[in-house]
């Protein structure tokens, strides 16, 4: 019988390469394209495809981004109401943007090796506009 040291060091052999917390990119992907506040940030990451984002999660993230020195944060008092954050990537964040970057085409990579030796007649969903333009 394997102790729960020996069995949690297997299943952490078995994660390799698995994004640990694609979030984290997700968000920095949208603030290098606009500063936002963090309420528009979460709207667009549920765009994105990421629905069960906990708010309390998120937040937390964010402010540990800034700790990290990955994005910056403003009060912006301009508009009415209350107060809001506005936060920014910076060039750290950038340079770890391009990182994970890196990492997700090598995850990428091996996933389409992947789904070529499980079935190699597999091909991905297109979207009817896709066809379209192929059909013409």
């Amino acid at each position: 019988m394997e102790s729960k040291e020996e069995e949690t060091k297997k299943n952490k052999n078995t994660n390799i390469g698995a994004p640990k917390n694609f979030l984290i990119p997700i968000m920095l992907l949208h603030l290098r394209d606009w500063n936002t506040h963090g309420y528009e940030l979460m709207e667009k990451i549920s765009q994105f495809g990421m629905e069960s984002v906990d708010q309390g999660n998120f937040y937390r993230l964010l402010r540990q981004l800034e700790k990290d020195a990955l994005v910056t944060s403003e009060w912006d008092t301009t508009s009415g109401g209350p107060a809001k954050r506005i936060y920014s990537i910076t060039d750290a964040g950038k340079q770890y943007l391009d990182l994970w970057a890196g990492s997700l085409s090598q995850y990428q990579k091996m996933l389409n090796q992947f789904f070529n030796i499980y079935n190699p007649f597999f091909t991905p969903l297109q979207s009817s506009s896709t066809k379209k333009e192929e059909e013409d």
